[in-house]
């Protein structure tokens, strides 16, 4: 928004200041062309008084001393007879009409204006075959000169008002944007564990009223979610009494086989209630967008399965990027999750002499960990993602797990055949 304001105001005020600038210096131009001509008219006078007194060589020396001058005007006398005293000398056809016609005249040539004045000798009668003709060549002026310094001045004075007017638009543009820039730094922040903060903003009164809106909207959210960790920790709390009294029940049996029966489904139901509260209580931890360093977290996790392929004798190759990397949207408790299923899947899915290989690599933004075997692969029809569903036995949920971390951190999680090992690949993309 910024940069586009101040391309706006430097285009808009560009276009003004070329109409009113271009005119105003070929006015400039046309005064000065005018002011030279009504010096040269005086200076012609003064050459008319010499060349009457019919002696050339007064001329001569006169008009030598008035050339000599580095003002653009060349003054020539023309005789009838052919001779010619001056820079410019030769005739045409206006020289001969204005010897003809007794009349000055004016005319426009390609590099500036000739005045032409015949001068009528004295005691000639005004004869034309013998009245000797003045030509005057104003030409255009040569840099540096008085025009020259005025289109400078007019430059100069256009460049200031075009920097002045994009200096004006950018503090405009900053007095608009800061603000929203701030607003969007404390949205950004809203997520973090240490929990919100009031958005506090300079600017136009939309900005404060979004501004207000956003601080509502937070609080608000904020309220849902106390309510809901209030909840679950009431739950929590509920379900204590009565699986304590279950529990005081079943060890109350007389049958070994139905007390063991009982009692591990109580674990597992207490297993499950433990799993919902501390999921429930995650946002509270990590905060609303948790973001960790994957590099570490999965190089560690990795290296800590090691240990078991070294007691099974398995041929293990790793690549592993252990330098900090970026920072994905994922906390280090699923990281090391979905390290661990990766991992745990060639361990109980594939026999102890197949190899495994496990890659980890990171660019700008984006980290790729793959866990390739050598093993018999996906079976053929299975949906090894897909949430409950698996044809080796398993529940099925371990690479579904993977598969939403990947996805909360706008990745991606790919299963297929590995073409140098021939077994399973999958490939995790976290961004």
């Amino acid at each position: 928004m910024r940069r586009r304001l101040i391309w706006t105001v430097a285009a808009t005020v560009s276009m003004v200041l070329l109409a009113m600038l271009v005119p105003m210096a070929v006015l400039v131009r046309s005064y000065d062309l005018e002011d030279r001509l009504s010096r040269a008219s005086l200076e012609v006078q003064g050459t008319e008084t010499v060349v009457s007194g019919q002696d050339k060589g007064a001329v001569s020396v006169y008009l030598d001393r008035l050339n000599r001058r580095d003002d653009g005007v060349r003054t020539t006398v023309l005789y009838p007879d052919g001779t010619a005293i001056g820079p410019n000398p030769g005739e045409d056809e206006r020289v001969a009409e204005a010897r003809t016609t007794g009349r000055a005249r004016v005319d426009d040539v390609d590099d500036g204006a000739q005045i032409l004045v015949p001068v009528a000798l004295g005691g000639s009668s005004g004869l034309p075959a013998q009245t000797p003709v003045v030509r005057v060549d104003v030409r255009e002026a040569q840099f540096p000169s008085d025009l020259h310094l005025a289109w400078i001045v007019l430059a100069l004075l256009g460049t200031t008002l075009l920097a002045g007017a994009v200096l004006l638009a950018d503090r405009l543009g900053r007095s608009f944007v800061r603000p929203i820039h701030d607003l969007a730094v404390a949205a950004r922040s809203l997520g973090d564990p240490a929990g919100p903060r009031t958005v506090e903003v300079d600017g136009p009164p939309e900005v404060h009223e979004l501004a207000t809106a956003l601080n509502r909207l937070v609080e608000r959210v904020e309220l849902l979610l106390e309510r809901e960790r209030e909840n679950v920790a009431d739950l929590s709390h509920r379900l204590r009494t009565p699986v304590t009294a279950l529990r005081l029940g079943i060890e109350a049996l007389d049958d070994p086989a139905d007390r063991t029966r009982l009692g591990a489904d109580l674990d597992r139901l207490q297993q499950t209630v433990d799993v919902v509260v501390r999921e429930a209580r995650r946002s509270q931890r990590e905060g609303v967008a948790p973001r960790s360093d994957a590099l570490p977290v999965l190089a560690g996790r990795t290296r800590y399965w090691l240990v078991l392929a070294e007691d099974q004798g398995r041929p293990v190759e790793v690549d592993l990027d252990d330098g900090p990397g970026p920072r994905v949207r994922a906390s280090v408790e699923d990281l090391e999750a979905l390290a661990d299923v990766l991992v745990d899947n060639v361990f109980s899915h594939t026999p102890p002499e197949a190899p495994l290989h496990v890659t980890l690599h990171a660019d700008a933004d984006a980290v790729t960990y793959v866990v390739e075997d050598g093993g018999p692969g996906v079976p053929e029809g299975d949906d090894p993602v897909g949430r409950g569903t698996s044809g080796s036995g398993s529940t099925g949920l371990g690479l579904a797990i993977a598969a939403r971390t990947a996805e909360a951190a706008a990745g991606t999680l790919r299963v297929d055949r590995s073409p140098g090992l021939g077994g399973t690949r999958v490939t995790v993309v976290l961004r």
